[in-house]
Protein backbone atom coordinates (compact mmCIF):
# COMPACT_ATOMS: atom_id res chain seq x y z
CA UNK A 1 0.00 0.00 0.00
CA UNK A 2 1.44 3.31 -1.03
CA UNK A 3 1.14 6.36 1.16
CA UNK A 4 0.60 9.70 -0.45
CA UNK A 5 3.14 12.33 0.48
CA UNK A 6 2.93 16.01 -0.17
CA UNK A 7 5.93 17.11 -2.18
CA UNK A 8 8.27 19.38 -0.21
CA UNK A 9 8.21 22.10 -2.86
CA UNK A 10 4.40 22.34 -2.58
CA UNK A 11 4.70 22.76 1.20
CA UNK A 12 7.32 25.50 0.73
CA UNK A 13 5.05 27.25 -1.76
CA UNK A 14 2.12 27.21 0.69
CA UNK A 15 4.26 28.57 3.56
CA UNK A 16 5.69 31.28 1.29
CA UNK A 17 2.21 32.33 0.19
CA UNK A 18 1.04 32.58 3.81
CA UNK A 19 4.12 34.65 4.71
CA UNK A 20 3.66 37.02 1.78
CA UNK A 21 -0.05 37.36 2.52
CA UNK A 22 0.70 38.14 6.18
CA UNK A 23 3.24 40.84 5.32
CA UNK A 24 0.91 42.35 2.72
CA UNK A 25 -1.98 42.47 5.20
CA UNK A 26 0.32 44.04 7.78
CA UNK A 27 1.14 46.88 5.40
CA UNK A 28 -2.44 47.21 4.14
CA UNK A 29 -4.05 47.36 7.56
CA UNK A 30 -1.20 49.24 9.17
CA UNK A 31 -0.88 50.00 12.83
CA UNK A 32 -3.27 52.07 14.88
CA UNK A 33 -2.64 55.80 14.81
CA UNK A 34 -1.00 57.26 17.91
CA UNK A 35 -3.10 59.21 20.38
CA UNK A 36 -3.05 62.81 19.17
CA UNK A 37 -5.91 64.34 21.13
CA UNK A 38 -3.93 64.87 24.33
CA UNK A 39 -0.96 66.79 22.92
CA UNK A 40 -3.16 68.89 20.60
CA UNK A 41 -5.54 69.80 23.42
CA UNK A 42 -2.63 70.66 25.70
CA UNK A 43 -1.27 72.95 22.97
CA UNK A 44 -4.67 74.66 22.63
CA UNK A 45 -4.83 75.21 26.39
CA UNK A 46 -1.25 76.52 26.60
CA UNK A 47 -1.72 78.86 23.64
CA UNK A 48 -4.98 80.24 25.03
CA UNK A 49 -3.45 80.78 28.47
CA UNK A 50 -0.40 82.50 26.97
CA UNK A 51 -2.54 84.83 24.87
CA UNK A 52 -4.76 85.73 27.83
CA UNK A 53 -1.72 86.42 30.02
CA UNK A 54 -0.14 88.73 27.43
CA UNK A 55 -3.28 90.51 26.24
CA UNK A 56 -3.57 94.24 26.96
CA UNK A 57 -6.26 95.34 29.41
CA UNK A 58 -9.55 96.90 28.42
CA UNK A 59 -9.78 99.31 31.37
CA UNK A 60 -6.21 100.30 32.22
CA UNK A 61 -4.61 97.60 34.35
CA UNK A 62 -1.33 95.77 33.63
CA UNK A 63 -2.82 92.86 31.65
CA UNK A 64 -6.24 91.46 30.86
CA UNK A 65 -5.87 88.76 33.50
CA UNK A 66 -4.80 91.21 36.21
CA UNK A 67 -7.85 93.26 35.34
CA UNK A 68 -10.11 90.20 35.60
CA UNK A 69 -8.65 89.18 38.95
CA UNK A 70 -8.69 92.62 40.55
CA UNK A 71 -11.97 91.88 42.38
CA UNK A 72 -15.19 89.92 42.08
CA UNK A 73 -16.88 93.04 40.74
CA UNK A 74 -14.39 93.41 37.89
CA UNK A 75 -14.63 89.69 37.13
CA UNK A 76 -18.41 89.93 36.90
CA UNK A 77 -18.08 92.97 34.65
CA UNK A 78 -15.59 91.24 32.30
CA UNK A 79 -17.06 87.70 32.41
CA UNK A 80 -18.98 87.94 29.10
CA UNK A 81 -16.02 89.58 27.36
CA UNK A 82 -13.67 86.81 28.52
CA UNK A 83 -16.12 84.16 27.34
CA UNK A 84 -16.32 85.73 23.86
CA UNK A 85 -12.54 86.21 23.64
CA UNK A 86 -11.68 82.60 24.52
CA UNK A 87 -14.41 81.35 22.19
CA UNK A 88 -12.79 83.31 19.33
CA UNK A 89 -9.30 81.99 20.18
CA UNK A 90 -10.24 78.31 19.96
CA UNK A 91 -11.48 76.26 16.98
CA UNK A 92 -15.24 75.74 16.67
CA UNK A 93 -15.08 72.08 17.73
CA UNK A 94 -13.28 72.82 21.03
CA UNK A 95 -15.11 73.68 24.26
CA UNK A 96 -13.42 75.41 27.20
CA UNK A 97 -13.57 76.33 30.86
CA UNK A 98 -11.53 79.14 32.41
CA UNK A 99 -11.45 78.97 36.21
CA UNK A 100 -10.25 81.90 38.32
CA UNK A 101 -10.32 82.62 42.06
CA UNK A 102 -13.42 84.80 41.46
CA UNK A 103 -15.41 82.44 39.26
CA UNK A 104 -15.45 80.43 36.06
CA UNK A 105 -16.37 81.03 32.43
CA UNK A 106 -17.33 78.48 29.80
CA UNK A 107 -18.90 75.05 29.72
CA UNK A 108 -18.68 72.75 32.76
CA UNK A 109 -16.00 70.11 32.21
CA UNK A 110 -17.48 66.66 31.48
CA UNK A 111 -15.99 63.55 33.05
CA UNK A 112 -13.94 61.00 31.16
CA UNK A 113 -13.04 63.08 28.14
CA UNK A 114 -9.51 63.81 26.99
CA UNK A 115 -8.68 67.41 27.77
CA UNK A 116 -5.81 69.81 27.79
CA UNK A 117 -5.05 71.96 30.82
CA UNK A 118 -2.86 74.99 31.39
CA UNK A 119 -2.48 76.99 34.61
CA UNK A 120 -1.24 80.56 34.82
CA UNK A 121 0.03 81.69 38.21
CA UNK A 122 -0.94 85.27 39.02
CA UNK A 123 -0.62 87.45 42.10
CA UNK A 124 -4.35 87.03 42.78
CA UNK A 125 -4.32 83.23 42.36
CA UNK A 126 -4.07 80.64 39.62
CA UNK A 127 -6.08 80.81 36.40
CA UNK A 128 -6.76 77.42 34.82
CA UNK A 129 -7.72 76.91 31.18
CA UNK A 130 -9.23 73.53 30.27
CA UNK A 131 -10.17 72.55 26.71
CA UNK A 132 -11.72 69.43 25.13
CA UNK A 133 -13.33 68.39 21.88
CA UNK A 134 -17.09 68.84 21.56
Amino acid sequence: MRRAQLPLSLLELALGAVLILGVTLGFALGTPAPETDGPQLAAYAEDTATLLAAEPPRHGNATRLRELLESERTFDRERASLDRRVDRLLPANVLFRVTTPHGAVGTPVPRRVPRGTATIPTGAGPVTVEVWYA
